[in-house]
């Protein structure tokens, strides 16, 4: 068997993975995969700070990587993942709004997250996936990626704050996310968070250029830009203390994307266990080289599996045409710029939103895999993770410093282990 597949053209409704569409049918349905994705990986990028252009620039370069180390079998685009967001506002001291001008740490950090990733990967590519199911169950992964969630509300909060009308078109974004999220065709609800931004932009348009009730969006930048051009790359820096507090979070990519291709499986009917290491290290590998040049950490997206899913398209080709028109993108100024006119009362109605939702992604979590609150092993776990995420609990040693995510992390994977001693399975 060849390591690629041959994608011969699909003869049925279904499209499945080693299958491809005629190629003017691929391109728009590549597209609508970008399109799909673009809203959380445009928005991660600017909540840390980062420059959006080379998120999305990185965004496909890493697919490209999962894409060959998965040997093209496994229909997955990678975006930027939110997961990194608390711990890089940590590590950089991050106000909220402009350009972050302290991210080397955090690119430090990210290289290290996407070490461990890729670690991670190959020990699973060697010994399977069971130790991974036991040391992070459904109880543990949902404790952590609530503790994230509800890490950020400050900053989500404080983003609201302001002028009366600053906090009206803040507001008036999250509903909008919210009401395009819950009466949406299938097709707006993919882009909801697009669309989000596009309604808090035009509130800005009357209320701040036309009515001057507060500030207006800036377009000096964006009509100076050219249209394309190289992208400005970063360099990383590493400090001990930003990588201990960015690397865990690598568990939760793990969780994340074993989720994932399990779900792929169930929606294609082929087993894909055996790429799941593959996918971990395709996954870390594209996130340290994300990191290396200023991207944002990178996961697999639950966005295109819901187009899969309405599409019936699973065409590993198409996540190829969504990285290159990705990849083009990134070497356009005039889209970067455009990207960063997006205004601050906008952006704090959409992390409100997204924040929010990391945490009741959980709770769901929760609820879908049937978690026994009833289990003082399950209820103690989440509970003291809980408090260590939102309250931020850090401590140091000397110049070694662990914030609340890393110390919630480590509270979940521990103590789920310590009150199983002596149980019976």
């Amino acid at each position: 068997m060849s390591y690629f597949p041959r994608w011969p053209i699909a003869r049925s409704a279904t499209v499945l993975p080693d299958e491809r569409l005629p190629w003017p049918a691929a391109l728009p349905m590549g597209v609508q995969h970008l399109l799909a994705m673009s809203g959380s990986t445009i928005l991660a990028p600017l909540l840390m700070g980062f420059d959006p252009n080379l998120a999305v620039l990185f965004s496909g370069i890493g697919t490209l990587i999962f894409f060959v180390l998965t040997a093209g079998r496994v229909p997955s685009y990678l975006g930027s993942s939110f997961s990194f967001i608390a711990v890089v506002i940590a590590v950089t001291g991050y106000a909220g709004t402009g350009i972050n001008g302290n991210v080397g740490p955090a690119l430090g950090g990210i290289i290290a997250a996407g070490a461990l990733y890729a670690l991670i990967g190959l020990i699973v590519m060697a010994t399977g996936t069971g130790w991974i199911e036991r040391l992070m169950p459904p109880a543990v992964t949902g404790a952590v990626g609530a503790a994230i969630g509800l890490n950020l509300a400050p900053v989500g909060v404080q983003g609201m704050q302001g002028s009366g009308p600053h906090m009206l078109v803040a507001l008036l974004t999250l509903v909008a996310v919210a009401l395009f999220s819950t009466y949406g065709s299938v097709a707006m609800r993919r882009v909801s968070i697009l669309l989000g931004i596009v309604v808090g932009y035009l509130a800005v348009l009357v209320l701040g250029n036309g009515m001057g009730m507060l500030p207006g969006v800036d377009f000096t930048a964006l009509a100076a830009a050219p249209w394309f051009g190289v992208p400005v790359l970063h360099a990383p820096e590493f400090h001990a203390s930003a990588m201990a507090l960015i690397a865990p979070v690598a568990l939760i990519l793990v969780a994340e994307n074993l989720g994932h291709i399990k779900a792929i499986s169930a929606m294609t009917g082929q087993n894909m266990d055996r790429y799941i290491g593959r996918g971990f290290l395709g996954d870390g590998i594209a996130t340290m080289v994300s990191g290396a040049g200023g991207g944002t950490g990178v996961t697999t997206y639950v966005e295109n599996m819901g187009v899969m899913a309405v599409t019936r398209v699973f065409s590993t080709l198409v996540f190829v045409v969504a990285a290159l028109v990705a990849i083009a993108l990134g070497f356009s100024p005039k889209f970067g710029a455009l990207l960063r006119t997006i205004p601050a009362p906008v952006l704090a109605g959409l992390a409100v939103a997204v924040f929010g939702l990391i945490a009741a992604a959980m709770i769901r979590l929760w609820v879908d895999n049937k978690v026994d609150f009833s289990d003082p092993r399950n209820l103690f776990t989440v509970g003291t993770t809980l408090i260590f995420g939102a309250g931020n609990f850090s401590f140091s040693v000397g110049d070694f410093a662990i914030g609340g995510i890393g110390t919630a992390t480590l509270a979940a994977l521990i103590l789920y282990q310590l009150l199983g001693i002596g149980r019976r399975a």
